[in-house]
């Protein structure tokens, strides 16, 4: 059933995250009926609470109806009596995927936030909490649906779905963003192309892009140098991609060209890790001076943030800079907004969410959380049934999902060996004694992970 129209309420878990303003941004362009008409901001950081409000204070000024804002650092204060609840939280903070990411690069291999070792040790630590945060929810806003952008998202939206079944939903920005770029360099409108993808968050590939019923993407693929006109493309070279018959999501480029970015990452002055702490920690900062302007500020730091992303892949592909149309992002905001009004007025809708399989993925079962097409109403989400992925694909698909099934397990039952297991999985950790010292190495730099000490 659809959402009650008078007075919908989004409770925003992690209120004081730097892309907070993103989602508030979007809910002011919403005018009609039973939209959002209240948020909550939580965080445990009143200082960071503070300044998210002040953002968001000033891209509101001016609109009758611009949504009531509320900020608490009382957790059941914030989901109870919520109709939606948007979860983007990180435990650690940037410190922690800073870490990570360093932890990983001393022993040789990628420590990226949700690729490699350094997902898994941001799922270990993450997901623990996600648990909990499911169960309360469940507790005190049963009829609450849940969006989840928290990473590792298809893993953190495996875990809460244990405890909240199919009422979350993981969505992410890079599918739409690059299904997007390839309608626009094929000319095509990307509100009317249908995108064939599939895979797991942060790794599928986009196989076709199908206008009036008609597969675009083999002209794509039959020309080099459109190809090459847009990120993914200048990432991967026009060979690989022919080859694939497919365009990969750019977290891909860690797998297929995975030597060459570890070496980047070591090579690098500070990893992205630490650029963004170092980044997000002087915005904070600035934000606690009296007089500066909240929403200059955080604009003038987003488009900073957002010119640096990918920047040692970039370099690998000899990419360049990021061009104008590589800037424009998918729009997670505008995913959360499209998928909230599906579900509170049954607007039925076609969008790329991370859900439990069913049967749209032959190779996993059908509680594993995938990244598929779904058809969207005031039911939730529904996937679609897609064409089997290739061999290729089939193998990091299924080895990666047992990675996250062994971090699941790890982080249910404290299981040291089950977190060693998933580390010595991963396709990008090359050895079973490098994953036994990322797990102590990991133990050692996180308070939190002291949960590992069973056999």
């Amino acid at each position: 059933m659809p959402v009650p129209s008078s007075s919908v309420k989004l409770t925003i878990l992690g209120g004081g995250g730097f892309r907070v303003p993103l989602v508030y941004g979007a809910l002011l362009g919403d005018h009609a009926e039973g939209r959002v008409s209240r948020v909550t901001l939580y965080d445990t950081d009143a200082d960071r609470l503070t300044a998210v409000a002040r953002v968001l204070e000033e891209q509101g000024r001016g609109i009758a109806d611009a949504p009531a804002v509320v900020v608490t650092t009382d957790l059941d204060e914030a989901l109870r009596g919520a109709d939606f609840v948007f979860s983007a939280i990180r435990v650690g903070g940037l410190a922690g995927r800073a870490a990570d990411e360093r932890v990983a690069l001393d022993e040789g291999v990628l420590g990226q936030e949700t690729v490699g070792a350094g997902g898994i040790a941001y799922g270990l630590r993450t997901v623990p909490v996600a648990i909990d945060l499911a169960r309360r929810i469940a507790r005190l806003a049963p009829h609450a649906w849940v969006i989840n952008f928290t990473n590792p998202a298809g893993l953190v939206t495996e875990a809460m779905s244990r405890h909240l079944g199919d009422r979350v939903i993981g969505i992410c920005d890079s599918p739409v963003g690059l299904g997007r770029r390839i309608a626009r360099v094929l000319g095509a409108d990307p509100d009317r192309a249908w995108i064939d993808y599939a895979g797991l968050n942060h790794l599928g590939w986009v196989r076709g892009l199908y206008v009036d019923g008609r597969d675009e993407l083999p002209r794509l693929l039959a020309d080099p140098k459109l190809l090459e006109s847009f990120e993914q493309g200048r990432l991967f070279g026009a060979e690989l991609l022919r080859s694939l018959g497919a365009i990969p999501n750019e977290y891909l480029h860690y797998y297929y060209f995975n030597r060459e970015t570890v070496r980047a990452y070591r090579n690098a002055e500070q990893t992205r890790g630490a650029f963004l702490r170092d980044h997000q920690e002087g915005f904070y900062a600035r934000m606690r001076e009296p007089g500066t302007p909240a929403l200059d500020t955080w604009n003038r730091s987003r488009a900073e943030r957002e010119a640096t992303y990918m920047a040692e892949s970039r370099e690998v592909a000899g990419a360049g800079e990021r061009q104008e149309s590589d800037l424009e992002s998918g729009g997670y905001e505008q995913v959360a907004l499209a998928l909230m009004r599906a579900v509170a007025r049954n607007e039925r809708t076609c969008l790329i969410l991370n859900v439990r399989n069913r049967t749209a993925l032959a190779a996993l079962d059908a509680d594993a959380v995938v990244e598929v097409p779904c058809l969207v109403d005031a039911n939730g989400a529904h996937p679609v049934a897609v064409s089997p992925l290739p061999y290729h694909a089939v193998g990091l698909v299924t080895a990666v999902k047992a990675v996250e099934r062994a971090v699941l397990e790890a982080a249910e039952s404290g299981s040291r060996a089950a977190a060693v297991r998933a580390f010595s999985l991963h396709p990008l950790v090359d050895s079973v004694t490098v994953a036994r010292r990322l797990a102590d190495r990991y133990t050692e730099v996180h308070p939190g992970l002291a949960y590992l000490d069973r056999p």
